[in-house]
C-alpha cells in the first residue's frame, strides 16, 4: 500500500466519522432541545437548573462552536487512522479475535477510562494559567443547553478528542465497540447539558445518586465555575472531595419545587 492510498483512507474515514458525530449530534441535540424547550416548557419549568433561560445568539454560538469541534475530533481520527492502517494501534476487525466477552467489557472500560481522562483534564484546564486558553470558551455558556455539549476552544477540543487515542493505543478495540461507546458519550454529553433536572426526586437518596451524575451536577458547574468535574460518575468528585457544597441541596430543591407543581 503506497503512501497515498493511507493517506486516502485516513482522509475518508475522517470525512465519515466527522459526517457521522454531526448527524448524531445534531439529531440527538435536536430532539433534546425540542422536548425540553419547546414541547415541554412550561411542564418542564420547575426542573429548569440554570439561574436564567438562553437567549438566540447563545445557541448560534454552542452550535458553531461544536460544529468546530466535531471538525478537530476528525483531524484527531485522520490521525488514529493513519496508525491503524500503520499497525501502530490495538484496533481489531474480527470479534471473535478476542471474543464477544471482551467486546462487551471494552466499551465499559471504554467509559471508565473516559470518565477518569474527563475528570483530571477537566480539572487541570480550571487551572488559572490554563483556563482561559482552554476552557473559557466552554464556559461563556453559564445556562447551557443541549447544543453546548461540545461547545470548545480548539484547544479544549483537541484535548477532549484524546481519549480516542488514549483508547485505540491501550487497549483491544473493535470500531463497532468504539462507536457504541462513542455514541454513548455524545447521548449522556447532550442530556447532561439540557439544563433540566430529568432523574426523580428519590434518585439522590439511592446508591444510584451516589455513583452516577445527574444534570443538576454539570449545570451548576457551569453556573459556579468550580467543582462538579466529573462526567458520568460522581466517584472522583466524592473521593477528591470536589463536589460543589450546594450540589445535593440544590438537586433536592429543584426536585421539590417541580414536585410540589
Amino acid at each position: 500500500m503506497t503512501v497515498w492510498e493511507i493517506i486516502s483512507i485516513a482522509v475518508r474515514a475522517a470525512c465519515s466519522s466527522t459526517v457521522g458525530k454531526l448527524f448524531w449530534y445534531g439529531i440527538l441535540a435536536l430532539l433534546v432541545w425540542l422536548f425540553f424547550y419547546v414541547l415541554l416548557r412550561k411542564r418542564m419549568h420547575g426542573r429548569r437548573v440554570g439561574p436564567r433561560d438562553p437567549i438566540a445568539g447563545q445557541i448560534r454560538r454552542e452550535f458553531v462552536q461544536s460544529v468546530r469541534s466535531i471538525c478537530i475530533f476528525g483531524l484527531v481520527t485522520m490521525v488514529v487512522v493513519l496508525a491503524r492502517v500503520t499497525g501502530h494501534t490495538q484496533m481489531y476487525g474480527r470479534i471473535d479475535t478476542y471474543g464477544f466477552g471482551w467486546f462487551v467489557t471494552s466499551i465499559g472500560i471504554m467509559v471508565l477510562m473516559h470518565d477518569s481522562y474527563f475528570y483530571w483534564t477537566h480539572r487541570l484546564m480550571h487551572h488559572r494559567r490554563l483556563y482561559r486558553l482552554f476552557h473559557r470558551t466552554h464556559h461563556l455558556s453559564i445556562s447551557p443547553t443541549p447544543w453546548a455539549a461540545y461547545a470548545f476552544s480548539p484547544a479544549e477540543a483537541f484535548v477532549q478528542a484524546g481519549i480516542g487515542p488514549l483508547i485505540v493505543f491501550t487497549i483491544p478495540t473493535h470500531p463497532l465497540a468504539f462507536s457504541l461507546f462513542m455514541l454513548w458519550q455524545i447521548t449522556f454529553n447532550v442530556f447532561g447539558h439540557c439544563g433540566y433536572e430529568i432523574y426523580p426526586s428519590w434518585f439522590m437518596k439511592t446508591p444510584l445518586g451516589l455513583f452516577l451524575n445527574s444534570i443538576t451536577h454539570h449545570a451548576q458547574h457551569h453556573e459556579k465555575f468550580v467543582g462538579n468535574y466529573g462526567l458520568y460518575f460522581n466517584v472522583w468528585d466524592r473521593v477528591m472531595g470536589t463536589n460543589h457544597a450546594q450540589y445535593e441541596a440544590t438537586f433536592n430543591r429543584i426536585v421539590k419545587d417541580r414536585t410540589a407543581r
